[in-house]
């Protein structure tokens, strides 16, 4: 007798998805080598605000967590956590703002499309 098993639709979605909350505190600490009391410190200076699972405890994504890393890298280069936590805002709002701007350029058909002669 062969068991197959039917995925449930918009489960093996998470897998792939940066922004589902799949780690725990403990977890997600040990991952970027920091403690909880570092991402406690992160959510009070608002960088990253962890989802709650139904029970109430801190789950974090994969995109938070490469947040937390960047702050942590500077933090271990002596910078002062406020100043780590604006230096990544500002960091992340920069690399969006490109995004956009490459997809308006690729849209728009202007300079660095890929057409051009």
């Amino acid at each position: 007798m062969q068991v197959t098993r039917e995925a449930k639709p918009g489960v093996t979605d998470r897998f792939d998805d940066d922004d589902y909350p799949a780690y725990t505190m403990g977890r997600a600490a040990e991952m970027i080598g920091a403690t909880p009391a570092f991402l406690r410190a992160l959510g009070e200076a608002r960088l990253i605000e962890p989802l709650r699972s139904e029970g109430g405890h801190r789950r974090y994504s994969r995109y938070q967590l490469r947040i937390a890393a960047r702050a942590r890298e500077l933090v271990d280069q002596g910078t002062p956590i406020e100043a780590a936590c604006r230096i990544v805002i500002l960091e992340d709002q920069l690399e969006e703002a490109l995004r956009l701007n490459e997809e308006l350029r690729r849209s728009a058909g202007g300079p660095g499309a890929g057409g051009g002669s």
